[in-house]
């Protein structure tokens, strides 16, 4: 007895993790959000310019020391040369490339604008994907105060024109240097111990002094029981740490008699007179001297833009965004490729993190689009007729798309229409084709009036919402449904 064919083995359609699809109301929302975001930027004079996904990955800066592999937070693979390539983790590192292959024909300073999606191969969590969209604008070319000046005056002005109102963010400003000055003072060589400083320094908002104080000693045990071992600071070393994190504290005199913490402060001062002499004030950009980033790549100033408002998320359970972009000033990024001084300083949304927090506070509208005008099939012989008054919606810069699907069920093509989010239909069965005339169905208006309407009988014979008009008017009666409902396409 012949065996039975196994059936074949079907592919199960799954997702990575930390990878998210998305629909048509949620890419609406992020492209009204992204020209919003454009039209800031180009009002302060950037440029566009695009660069590739894909890069050297020692053009990324993204080599393990010593070893020829790259770090395994990076994307990478090897071509037919056996170079090594990776996925672009951030939209600076590829600029940097850019520029300096670039160089002579630039104008100097160059600005420019590009956003684009990134790739972090990290473990992913709750708000932590491996794709994320990043909108960036950097200014090359520039050591003046001014430069980072206008990147916090900029964050500031997007984030009103994503109306997000003045008081419920906040663009907080530091300075590397006055962080390297405390490391001066301290006397500390061990770059691990560093940086548990630095880390301890990060966590002020969410711990306050007294956690700060106790990371900065031997170490910290949380709530669940967890100890994270300290950076061993004595105690005076620990209030010299935290008379330079804390606003209006009293200076500690190892720090005044550091030259490039004093450089640091003079340059936060520039930018804080500038800021002030162009309009903003502290409630929009305030010298915070706890900001701590990118230990790797900045050598100034540097910015973060937070999010001051709380919300619920759906289990009721409060929620705040904290931070949704920053920056700083990055002079070492291009010198690594020209053998030069390269000053250059830049600023970075993360789109994809603002619109959640948008969402969530109801300052994005994520209602989907409303689909095209859905001309529907009565008659399959006459689909040239059907294809026509598409035609000449389209013509008219309507959307409107002939039903493709089979047209032997009327109630299935309506129930597509519905699906699409059509603010109408258009129907033509023989009858109406022997008057020279077209039904049109207001979906929106039908939708009202069918919470009104108690039974199908009722229904059959008010059939609200719909009417008659002569074929020549179909532009112009469409054009009335969608005035009556305000319906516009992005």
């Amino acid at each position: 007895m012949a065996e039975k064919p196994k059936k074949p083995q079907k592919l199960r359609a799954r997702l990575p993790r930390g990878l998210e699809d998305r629909g048509p109301a949620a890419i609406a929302a992020t492209r009204r959000m992204v020209e919003k975001i454009r039209e800031v930027y180009e009002r302060y004079g950037f440029e566009p310019v695009e660069t590739p996904a894909m890069e050297f990955t020692d053009a990324l800066g993204k080599f393990l020391p010593d070893q020829d592999r790259p770090n395994e937070g990076v994307f990478s693979f090897q071509d037919d040369d056996e170079q090594w390539i990776s996925l672009r983790y951030d939209l600076t590192a590829p600029l940097a490339r850019y520029v300096a292959e670039n160089f002579d024909s630039l104008p100097k300073p160059y600005r420019s604008y590009r956003a684009g999606y990134v790739y972090r191969n990290e473990k992913p969590g709750p708000g932590r994907f491996r794709q994320f969209m990043q909108f960036d604008a950097d200014t090359v070319g520039s050591a003046s105060p001014a430069a980072d000046a206008e990147m916090c005056m900029m964050a500031a002005d997007t984030m009103e024109a994503l109306g997000i109102p003045r008081g419920s963010y906040v663009v907080k400003v530091n300075n590397r240097k006055v962080l390297d000055g405390v490391r001066d003072a301290l006397g500390i060589a061990d770059d691990g111990q560093w940086l548990t400083v630095m880390r301890a320094i990060d966590k002020l908002d969410r711990l306050g002094i007294s956690g700060v104080q106790q990371l900065l000693g031997d170490g910290r045990k949380d709530e669940s029981g967890d100890f994270t071992k300290g950076a061993g600071l004595k105690s005076e070393d620990i209030a010299l740490v935290v008379g330079a994190i804390e606003q209006g504290a009293q200076l500690d005199a190892r720090l005044r008699d550091s030259k490039i913490g004093q450089e640091g402060r003079d340059e936060l001062d520039a930018i804080s007179k500038l800021v002030s002499a162009s309009g903003y004030g502290p409630d929009q950009i305030v010298i915070d001297p706890s900001v701590v980033r990118g230990l790797e790549y900045y050598t100034g100033p540097v910015y973060e833009v937070e999010l001051t408002l709380e919300t619920k998320d759906e289990k009721g359970r409060p929620v705040r965004f904290g931070s949704v972009g920053g920056g700083g000033r990055y002079d070492g990024l291009v010198s690594r490729f020209r053998g030069e001084p390269v000053p250059a300083t830049g600023f970075s949304i993360g789109v994809s993190r603002l619109q959640a927090a948008l969402t969530m506070l109801g300052k994005l509208d994520t209602r989907p689009d409303f689909g095209p005008v859905v001309v529907t099939v009565f008659d399959r012989d006459r689909v040239a007729d059907y294809q026509k008054m598409v035609a000449q919606l389209r013509n008219a810069n309507i959307r409107a798309e002939l039903y493709l699907g089979n047209p032997k069920n009327m109630g299935n093509q309506l129930k597509y229409a519905d699906r699409r989010n059509s603010p109408c239909v258009i129907i033509q069965g023989s009858d109406e084709k022997a008057r020279g005339e077209i039904q049109i169905k207001d979906l929106i208006e039908g939708a009202k009036a069918a919470a009104a309407i108690a039974s199908n009988q009722e229904w059959r014979e008010t059939r609200p919402a719909q009417f008659s008009c002569a074929e020549g008017e179909i532009v112009a009666k469409v054009r009335e449904v969608l005035a009556r409902h305000d319906v516009k396409w992005n």
